[in-house]
């Protein structure tokens, strides 16, 4: 059933593309003299309307919730308007198809030098044929494989201080929304989208399904940062990470500093951090952002920036403190 409604979906998006290509990309590489690009222009549409229908997704379903249940009631949005940019920029998936399609010759070619010197790959819809190479049952499979790479991806970002300083541009929001989860440092992004876009095609997984498997989880996490109150119940916050869960990850003082060096670090699933004692269960609501934002004596009222562009040089100047030894982790 779910691999028709892919496929529904996949009919849809390709007649968008079709229509948009015809009707506004063409003529408009024609006007400007880039019709060299227009098969690239064809076919990066595709993920330009992906990414277009997730995000309107994401704000018919979430907006609502945070207008009738919100945690924190805000009586100033300029905070967020970043947050909507960067939103525009990463859902849109460019980086990270970008480097799937990139590497997937690179990948090919090494699969065929390892077929040849007899080398064994990593093919996981071949682990128990008649299973594991049923869609639903590698996407899972897939799924669960990244998130793990990405729970220790989440912890060396707290722990390299030097990357920290690229993270904290995602924890120096005080106001949390469905819009937070992209704001992120846009070089941090880049690394971000190599690291994944490699481990997918080490492991096997095929163009189609790692478009679905960015979707979920882009809208997963959309989710777990947005300002309203979704109980998930005991249960169920045990089997997916939930906005309680994550916001004690963003919480002041407990995110970064309260397990050795923070908590909570799951991206879809909170089982590692069950599994590796970096889970914190308080429902608490704290403040988010990070200590040195806090006026004095609690912190030293920095400025991480409001715009995207402040935000991005702030960070390389606090690189540049941390190399020299005049900064601190927070």
């Amino acid at each position: 059933m779910i691999h028709d409604v892919v496929a529904q979906l996949d009919n849809l998006v390709s007649t968008l593309q079709t229509l948009l290509y015809i009707d506004v990309v063409q003529p408009l590489l024609f006007k400007f003299g880039f019709m060299g690009y227009d098969e690239e222009s064809y076919d990066a549409l595709y993920w330009v309307i992906i990414g277009a229908l997730e995000i309107l997704v994401t704000y018919v379903v979430l907006r609502p919730l945070e207008a009738l249940r919100p945690i924190e009631d805000w009586t100033n949005r300029k905070a967020v308007r970043a947050d909507v940019l960067y939103t525009w920029i990463a859902k849109l998936g460019i980086l990270e198809l970008g480097f799937f399609f990139a590497m997937q010759p690179f990948f090919n070619h090494l699969q065929s030098l390892m077929a040849i010197y007899d080398i064994p790959s990593i093919d996981i819809d071949s682990l128990w044929p008649g299973v594991t190479d049923h869609p639903l049952v590698s996407f899972t499979i897939y799924l669960v494989v990244l998130d793990f790479a990405g729970y220790w991806y989440h912890r060396w970002q707290h722990r390299i201080g030097v990357w920290w300083e690229l993270h904290a541009v995602h924890h120096s929001q005080q106001q949390m929304s469905l819009w937070s989860d992209d704001r992120n440092h846009l070089l941090d992004d880049v690394i971000n989208s190599a690291y994944f876009a490699a481990l997918s095609l080490l492991i096997g997984v095929q163009p189609s399904q790692f478009v679905v498997l960015v979707a979920v989880g882009n809208f997963l996490q959309s989710v777990q940062h947005v300002n309203a109150r979704l109980p998930l119940g005991w249960l169920l916050e045990r089997i997916f990470v939930s906005p309680a869960f994550h916001r004690r990850h963003h919480a002041v003082g407990y995110g970064h500093e309260g397990t050795r060096y923070g908590c909570n670090f799951g991206v879809l699933f909170p089982w590692w951090d069950m599994l590796f004692r970096t889970a914190s269960w308080n429902r608490t609501v704290e403040p988010t952002g990070i200590r040195d934002q806090l006026p004095p004596p609690a912190g030293t009222s920095r400025d991480y920036g409001q715009g995207l562009l402040a935000q991005h040089w702030y960070a390389f100047v606090r690189i540049v403190q941390r190399l020299q030894g005049r900064r601190a982790y927070q």
